[in-house]
């Protein structure tokens, strides 16, 4: 009998139980007034004398009419220049020991997004309670005997002017809690190898030593390491080097177009449980089997507004306006797209993080990613955003037999008009010219902007099928292989003739020809 793991089991179910009940509204406001608190003898809080705002009648109203909005470049225009140089209590007391960096998925230089103390207890904390969630799943005692494998990015930092910077998952692996050394895998040691195909390496020569329960990474990543390790020892499925492998937590980017090749790598089915961990913090993760929304952590350090994601509130570079007028929990519908706005204990004050949600229950205050606001495809007024291109390829996948686990498109003139023109994964024979009607269709019957469009100023669909290894490579070459790096969806015309020219290089050196 699985002692240990039962007691364990048992903890597990009771915080869950005394946690899980709350006003998430009352929290948010709770977690405001504690972020003004503490950060208003700062610079930033001097500046926009948030010890002001402690007084106020409605403090949610005052907060976003004192603060204005702010995109990266702004904030570290402003402010986290000053952190970098040295300087203390900026936009949050002290100095932060690290700074994430993160280009995310546009191809941009790194960004240096700060991390405080404070933020690594948060991290901390919504680790438990997602464990504590686990109750709701029904796994059993044994499972939390299991070891778990956190597969991102080194844990080897760089140090830059008296901080340490890395990606935000080596950063958060290299301060796990002691008493969660003894489950973690690969280690130390391993996760500390920067080349990402070495250390990719020793997780397959290692992976027979360890009895792995729970895996945790980005999909795309995550399947390359699976795949390796399933070859090393030469066998069908990573259930015959981990059997008691139970449950996923994915993140990042949308599981489901990886859904059937990452199932393909099983035995059989098991527990998929989604996040939200951004560079700037532990957003919210799914609490309960039967959905694939996440729950907002509520009470963890971050305060959240909701800005209607619509042209109207939208500049042309894809950032707030100004006068855009935001929301709290009390205030949001299901269904809506909304741009999530965050103000944290790191010193990001109504930061807008880049994605795009939409709430699936407000009531348990659940939500799903939709997409970035970069990555909303509206040049000739089509409207489509990442959320829609993905239920779009899901449905191609079923209709045509295949996997489709990547993708990228951009709006390209061609003979003086505009023509969609994407880019599929996919290492299965078939006709492009067949995938873009299919795809076209689809999207003019979900998309009422698109159907519009393309009876106007959108001329045309085309549709270029890639080996998946093109896509890894792709991100390879922009030295983004591994931990947090996920594929453009939607580029600018600029950032896709780069694109066609690797493609170009690529199947070239490949002595690539189509699979049509």
């Amino acid at each position: 009998m699985a002692i240990i793991g039962t007691i364990i089991k048992k903890a597990v179910e009771l915080s869950y139980a005394v946690s899980s009940k709350s006003d998430f509204h009352a929290k948010q406001l709770q977690v405001l007034h504690e972020l003004l608190v503490k950060a208003k003898d700062t610079r930033f809080g001097q500046h926009y004398r948030l010890g002001d705002l402690l007084y106020a009648q409605n403090l949610a109203e005052a907060f976003a009419f004192r603060i204005p909005y702010f995109d990266y470049h702004q904030m570290e225009e402003a402010w986290f220049h000053r952190l970098q140089q040295g300087e203390e209590n900026v936009s949050w007391p002290g100095r932060p020991a690290y700074f994430a960096l993160s280009s995310g998925t546009t191809g941009e230089s790194s960004k240096r997004i700060p991390v405080s103390e404070d933020m690594l207890n948060a991290i901390r904390l919504a680790g438990i309670k997602q464990l504590g969630a686990t109750a709701n799943f029904n796994l059993p005692a044994t499972f939390f005997e299991k070891e778990v494998l956190m597969l991102g990015s080194s844990t080897q930092l760089n140090e830059r002017n008296g901080y340490l910077e890395g990606e935000i998952s080596g950063i958060s692996a290299s301060n796990i809690p002691t008493w969660f050394k003894g489950f973690y895998r690969p280690g130390e040691e391993i996760s500390r190898i920067n080349d990402w195909d070495e250390r990719v390496l020793e997780i397959a020569k290692r992976a027979r030593d360890w009895d792995i329960g729970a895996l945790s990474g980005i999909p795309s990543w995550l399947q390359l390491m699976l795949k390796r390790v399933i070859d090393y020892h030469g066998v069908n499925t990573i259930h015959d080097i981990w059997p008691n492998l139970q449950v996923y937590t994915t993140g990042g980017v949308a599981f489901e177009p990886y859904e059937k090749t990452f199932n393909a790598l099983l035995a059989h089915p098991i527990t998929i449980i989604d996040t939200y961990f951004a560079s700037e913090g532990f957003i919210a993760f799914q609490e309960r089997p039967d959905t694939r929304s996440m729950k907002l952590l509520v009470d963890n350090g971050i305060y959240f507004e909701f800005v209607p994601f619509t042209p109207e509130n939208m500049t042309d570079e894809g950032t707030l306006k100004a006068d855009a007028p935001a929301l709290n929990l009390t205030e949001v519908e299901e269904g809506v797209e909304y741009v999530l706005v965050i103000s944290t204990v790191s010193g990001l004050w109504r930061y807008m993080i880049g994605d795009t949600i939409a709430f699936t229950n407000v009531d348990r205050a659940e939500i799903r990613i939709t997409g970035r606001t970069k990555f909303f495809m509206n040049v000739v007024g089509s409207q489509l955003s990442v959320d829609k291109m993905n239920r779009a390829i899901l449905e191609l996948e079923d209709l045509f037999d295949i996997k489709i686990p990547e993708f990228t498109l951009s709006a390209i003139r061609i003979d003086g008009q505009f023509h969609h023109v994407w880019y599929l994964a996919c290492d299965s024979p078939v006709d492009p010219q067949h995938l873009a009607e299919a795809l076209d269709n689809r999207l003019k019957q979900v998309n009422k902007n698109y159907r519009v469009a393309r009876s106007k100023a959108l001329k045309g669909v085309q549709v270029h099928t890639l080996p998946k290894s093109c896509f890894l490579d792709w991100n390879a070459d922009q030295q983004k292989k591994g931990g947090q790096v996920k594929m453009e969806r939607v580029m600018d015309q600029k950032r896709f003739r780069e694109w066609e020219n690797f493609v170009k290089q690529w199947t070239s050196k490949n002595n690539y020809k189509s699979i049509t």
